[in-house]
């Protein structure tokens, strides 16, 4: 059987994306989502909350950090990753955070934002199930550092 490692996930940005730069001159671009999940017990409805850590390199990274905004909806496809180390008291500790490998951003239609000017109205993409998987088809094709405005 082969692996597989992939995560799409929506949400809300928890708080302005941080940009840094490598000691070898890459940029990488960390930032929070906070995902929303409601059900039913007992007749009741409960919502969960996840947050998830997500980091964006390069362009992409770049493009996420002048994008995202506190509050601002995304949705994120990538990859889980887990960085392991030994502190210096010896105590083992991990964690697992998401690398993004395409990134959208939901227009947001209370602040008057506007569709990004590099992306044509026949490329947008939207919020059905269908376009959806088309979009995760799509993704196979194109470079990971796409990004594009999205109204979901």
């Amino acid at each position: 059987m082969s692996n597989l490692n992939s995560v799409l996930i929506e949400g809300n940005l928890v708080k302005d994306p941080q940009v840094k730069t490598t000691t070898k001159g890459a940029s990488v671009c960390n930032f929070s989502i906070a995902s929303n999940r409601y059900y039913k017990q007992n007749s009741v409805l409960e919502e969960e909350v996840g947050y998830f850590d997500i980091e964006a390199w390069g362009k992409l990274g770049d493009i996420c950090a002048n994008q995202g905004r506190k509050g601002r909806g995304v949705r994120v496809v990538g990859r889980l990753k887990q960085d392991r180390w030994t502190t210096e008291d010896g105590k083992n500790r991990n964690k697992v955070f998401i690398v993004a490998e395409h990134v959208e951003y939901r227009t947001d239609y209370r602040r008057g934002d506007e569709f990004d000017s590099d992306t044509s109205s026949s490329d947008r993409t939207y919020g059905t199930a269908q376009d959806l998987h088309h979009n995760q088809s799509r993704l196979a094709s194109k470079e990971l550092e796409d990004i594009k405005e999205v109204a979901f």
